[in-house]
């Protein structure tokens, strides 16, 4: 593949507002930055945010309803026109690519990422197919010329729970910081909250699912806005949110409680709430508060498993709180109202760039961008 011109495929199912939507938009566009074709395999033609990518990415519709009806079409697509590499960015999209490299017998380099925790998705799994994961993983995954996990914590759960060498998965961290995101939290926001300011305002951003645990982040709230005036914001959309209405309702806090449901810019929340916090009972990599701390928001955050520790340098960066205790996360946002934030060093935040990430995929993925060839 030495003289084969530069052509990176993406691999994600329905391209929706999700982080790791976000994150495969950002690097598309460090990789076009760098002179790097893009081709994008997905299954949905109605993905309402392929806005997101690069207006020179090449869209590879895969007529399939379901991720696994996908294998056909991608061993297609890899015998008929082979990349430099595919990159898979979702734990099931990473085992159909997996299969359709080992059908199609191609050369294409392969990359899998794992996003999440894969202990916590088994034992929170109510299909068959979430529970063996990890078998799947144990035995797919070595096929992959590589293993991208986007934070240590990832990357030894995974190795744990799959049974894979751990010095065989890299860690990259997601390419969160990005020109397009400063100039986008400068924009005037849409919030009466937070255009006001007569109080200060929290916010939580997230899918409304079990995962970020905003019960925990409302009962907190309660309890904080029984000592003093205060709103709490949660952008997101998700399943839950009958559930977290009802708790509001229950708790008395419906003058005092906002669920805007799901915004295309968050980062002008994000740079004028008072305080940020993640309330999450498990992360992989939470793009939210590298994005809030690097818009200069105070954060809090649980101490879960796994991400917000590194992100935060042990809590050198912010405030962590144990996972599920919602008078620790009120007594860690009280400090914040009180004056008590934790300033971020610039420097920390460099991992964290579109830069520094597109270059590590480049890496691994075998693209030069100088002599614009495969490795």
């Amino acid at each position: 593949m030495s003289n084969k011109t530069s052509r990176i495929a993406l691999y994600l199912g329905f391209f929706g507002g999700g982080g790791i939507e976000r994150i495969t938009a950002n690097l598309a566009h460090g990789f076009v930055k760098s002179g790097i074709k893009i081709d994008l395999l997905h299954y949905d033609r109605e993905s309402p945010h392929l806005w997101r990518l690069p207006s020179e990415t090449r869209i590879i519709p895969l007529k399939a309803s379901t991720v696994y009806q996908t294998l056909p079409g991608i061993v297609s697509y890899l015998r008929r026109e082979p990349p430099c590499a595919l990159l898979s960015a979702s734990h099931y999209m990473n085992e159909i690519s997996v299969l359709a490299k080992i059908i199609s017998g191609s050369q294409t380099r392969l990359i899998v990422a794992e996003h999440n925790q894969l202990s916590k998705t088994t034992r929170n799994a109510t299909k068959l197919k979430d529970r063996l994961s990890p078998l799947a993983s144990r035995l797919l995954y070595p096929w992959a010329d590589g293993i991208v996990a986007v934070s240590d914590g990832v990357a030894k759960d995974l190795a744990q729970t799959a049974h894979l060498p751990l010095d065989k998965i890299q860690t990259i961290y997601n390419p969160v910081i990005t020109k397009e995101m400063l100039a986008n939290a400068a924009e005037p926001v849409d919030h009466p909250w937070l255009t006001e300011k007569k109080c200060p305002v929290i916010l939580g951003v997230g899918k409304l699912e079990a995962q970020k645990d905003f019960p925990n982040l409302i009962r907190a709230f309660a309890k904080i806005r029984a000592m003093q005036e205060a709103r709490l914001i949660i952008l997101g959309w998700g399943p839950d949110r009958p559930q977290l209405e009802a708790l509001i309702k229950e708790l008395n806090l419906e003058n005092d409680v906002d669920l805007p449901g799901y915004t295309q810019n968050p980062y002008a929340y994000m740079a004028n709430a008072s305080v940020f916090v993640l309330s999450s009972a498990w992360e992989g990599l939470p793009t939210v508060l590298i994005e809030a701390m690097a818009l200069g928001s105070p954060v809090v955050s649980t101490d879960c498993e796994s991400g917000p520790s590194e992100i935060l340098a042990g809590g050198k960066y912010g405030h962590l709180v144990p996972v599920g205790d919602s008078n620790a996360l009120a007594d860690a946002i009280l400090q914040v109202f009180a004056g008590n934030s934790k300033s971020v060093d610039s420097s920390w935040l460099d991992q964290f760039t579109l830069e520094t990430a597109t270059q590590k995929y480049l890496s691994i993925l075998g693209v030069d961008p100088k002599i614009k060839i495969c490795n």
